[in-house]
């Protein structure tokens, strides 16, 4: 910046308290003093490039903002400047630009203003580099916590997990529909004549008979399932089941496979064989297995199977888990693991159905997951584990109403959506293998027949 002329500030006693930005060598720049309810702020240039280049810089559109900052409702007391929204909170937590309601609360009533949508939580303070930034928490404001008071005796409630689950009726009224268009059918014969009498008394037997069939409908005896590993907690394991369950359905309405009622199943006593997937929850408690059990899971990997081992504490699940990470090293020891290595963005379970990002999110974000890191050929080059603590089962878990029970940890509906989208390529890789494996290489092969 160059000053070649310039107007001076008139000299007093009071110049130094009302210079706000002076030269290097001393000469007042900016000077401001209170006037009534505002204050009058001189630059001392022109408006033009003629006395100094200031105005043609960015330095001065920077001191500009600073002075508009200050002008919207200023009063004349000392530190009742505005702090603008900078940054706010939405319903998720996620600081993003301010809605266009929010208001700036003045730096003297800062510390008593509550959040709320005139004042939603966030960073307020004066825009530009080194302003002022304060932050406004909503956690400052919450109550302390207190007991609900005890129902008025006699009063009925209902336990929202006792609601019974959806029963479907559509067989019950296909076959009921069958039955009144046979009877609609030998009512108008017998209405003709056509039928007498020995052959109505023959026909009520088939309505009868048509009446106390039950419907046809029935799930088939054989159908691929998804297994968990069951605990000796059955909180975990019903929590498992609920999201195994919601995996399920989402992969039966989008895709075309049907997987049928997930089940538990404790490795060395029951049949591995007929899963193609096994989702295995380690805890703190979880027991080494050993003999038969260590013999089934190795026997699973090898004859293509895959198991999906979940820690539940990683990424923004850090803590939720405690003692897991160390459980994972002591109950896979006996297990033949493969090297392992990160989910690259151009492994198959990131595209064997939907195109993922490599970070797999659950009912948690931001931790790693593991697959093997060689390819093994004598398994059409599928991982047989796969390793992470985002704790899908719990994104994944529907109640007995069709709710989510668990929040997922920060990404809101949209983390939810990619925890089920990885399920579903999840469950495409442990049914059809390795098969998208060459569109991995797709611009390779195209290079090769261009050449």
């Amino acid at each position: 910046m160059a000053i070649s002329t310039q107007v001076l500030a008139e000299p007093g006693p009071q110049l130094s308290d009302r210079t706000w930005a002076r030269l290097a060598d001393g000469t007042p720049l900016v000077t401001a003093e209170a006037r009534g309810a505002g204050r009058i702020v001189l630059f001392h240039v022109t408006a033009n490039a003629e006395w100094s280049n200031l105005p043609l810089s960015g330095l001065f559109i920077d001191m500009l903002r600073r002075v508009v900052a200050l002008s919207s409702g200023v009063a004349g007391a000392e530190g009742s400047q505005p702090l603008a929204p900078l940054e706010t909170m939405d319903g998720f937590g996620r600081l993003g630009p301010a809605p266009g309601g929010a208001g700036a609360i003045p730096a003297n009533r800062f510390a008593e203003t509550a959040p709320g949508p005139r004042h939603p939580p966030g960073w307020y303070g004066v825009p530009g580099e080194g302003g002022e930034r304060r932050a406004l928490n909503l956690s400052a404001s919450l109550p302390a916590p207190r007991a609900l008071a005890a129902p008025p005796p006699g009063t009925g409630f209902q336990v929202i997990g006792g609601v019974p689950a959806e029963r479907d009726l559509g067989p019950w009224l296909l076959a009921a529909a069958l039955l009144l268009l046979a009877a609609d059918l030998l009512l108008s014969l017998v209405q003709r004549g056509l039928i007498g009498r020995a052959a109505r008394l023959a026909a009520l037997p088939l309505l009868v008979a048509l009446a106390s069939t039950p419907a046809w409908a029935q799930e088939m005896p054989l159908a691929t399932r998804i297994g968990y590993v069951a605990s000796e907690d059955a909180g975990l394991d019903e929590t498992v089941r609920q999201g195994l369950v919601g995996l399920s359905d989402y992969v039966n309405r989008r895709t075309a496979a049907a997987l049928g009622e997930p089940v538990a199943v404790r490795p060395g006593q029951d049949d591995l064989s007929t899963l193609p997937l096994l989702y295995w929850v380690i805890t703190a408690e979880t027991p080494t297995p050993a003999g038969a059990a260590a013999g089934a899971l190795n026997d699973f990997m090898r004859q293509g199977g895959i198991i999906l081992i979940d820690t539940r504490g990683e990424g923004s699940g850090e803590g939720f888990a405690p003692g897991a990470a160390a459980a994972l090293q002591r109950v896979t020891r006996p297990l033949a693991i493969p090297p392992l290595a990160p989910v690259s963005p151009e492994h198959v379970l990131t595209r064997s159905f939907y195109l993922l990002p490599p970070e797999l999110p659950g009912r948690f974000a931001g931790g790693q997951v593991w697959v093997s890191r060689q390819e093994d050929r004598a398994n059409d080059s599928v991982s047989p584990v796969i390793i992470g603590g985002h704790d899908w089962a719990g994104a994944w878990a529907v109640d007995v109403r069709g709710n989510n029970p668990y929040a997922v940890i920060p990404g809101g509906a949209r983390q939810r959506t990619l925890a089920y989208r990885f399920g579903v390529n999840l469950v495409m890789y442990a049914l059809t293998g390795n098969y998208k494996g060459d569109q991995v290489h797709v611009p390779a092969i195209l290079e090769r027949l261009g050449n």
